[in-house]
């Protein structure tokens, strides 16, 4: 089914700060602007792989996943309604907007905004970084990952393991500070991790952009202060999935991770459990303790 992250759009007030973000700290390139003036973001060939439309405050609008073969919504369709979630296939026209042939939509039961699509639009030989950098680790990997916070972490397994069929890839768990799940639905060690997180709310934390080299996340590290981007996780490396890599703010509250080296599953890969998140490193800064986690959305009564 479900087998990669293809596309992320947010909304948020300050969508213009995108460009310089996206183009000079990022090194993306600008693609032509959405209908509504939203800033698109390519990280290689595919259309735009990032979308921030211009809207009163930060929230999520969709997590664009992708699937191999057009017959496998039908699959994702039947596995939602026996699931209890209501999914509908979206019109041509939003397709459109999304640069892909066809897709559905949903919303999970944490309130968070999903689309699973197949015949996203790619144009060969054409990306352009906005500065100098290796590129971007996509291709057959999708995007990146996303980590989303919900209070009962658990029943976000039962939902994205047993209805979508997200594969673990392992857990982190730090009793009293992370209690953490990890989950892989092609090379990359994850491309989706659930994190728990206080009852009420559900939380958008961050997106993960590999880089193909270490200098790629080095010299992003040297323009934090240039581009007065603010830190959130200093530079370390994971246990799980060994990446190297820091955590920084976002114009739209959610973090990015810029990361190089991750290490990537295959078929006989075995679930592991980790008690701590870093081998070294990745501090929070003190001054991220003054910042929402992410995108913060609160749930339904």
């Amino acid at each position: 089914m479900i087998t990669s992250l293809a596309y992320l759009g947010v909304r948020s007030p300050r969508s213009e700060d995108w460009r310089r973000f996206g183009e000079g700290f990022l090194g993306a390139e600008l693609a032509a602007d959405g209908p509504d003036g939203s800033v698109r973001l390519r990280v290689d060939d595919a259309a735009w792989r990032i979308q921030v439309h211009p809207a009163e405050q930060d929230s999520v609008a969709y997590f664009g996943w992708a699937v191999d073969h057009e017959e496998d919504l039908d699959v994702v369709l039947e596995r939602l309604a026996a699931a209890g979630v209501t999914a509908e296939r979206g019109s041509a026209e939003l397709a459109e907007a999304r640069s892909v042939n066809q897709l559905i939509t949903f919303t999970d039961p944490w309130g968070f905004p999903h689309e699973v699509s197949w015949g996203q639009h790619f144009y060969p030989a054409t990306f352009r970084p906005g500065r100098a950098v290796s590129g971007f680790v996509t291709g057959t990997q999708g995007l990146g990952h996303v980590l989303l916070m919900m209070p009962d972490i658990e029943a976000g397994h039962r939902f994205f393991h047993d209805v979508l069929g997200f594969k673990l890839s392992d857990k982190i768990i730090v009793p009293g500070q992370l209690n953490a799940r990890f989950y892989h639905v092609n090379e990359r060690h994850h491309t989706l991790a659930l994190g728990q997180c206080p009852p009420g709310v559900a939380v958008f934390n961050h997106l993960m952009l590999q880089m193909k080299s270490i200098d790629d996340v080095g010299s992003a590290h040297d323009m934090l202060d240039e581009y007065d981007v603010p830190i959130t996780l200093s530079l370390g490396r994971h246990t799980n999935d060994k990446t190297f890599s820091f955590y920084c703010a976002t114009p739209s509250l959610f973090n990015i991770e810029v990361g190089f080296d991750g290490i990537e599953v295959n078929e006989e890969w075995v679930p592991y459990t980790y008690g701590a998140a870093a081998i070294w490193g990745h501090k929070l800064d003190p001054e991220a303790k003054n910042r929402p986690p992410g995108i913060v959305h609160p749930l339904a009564n």
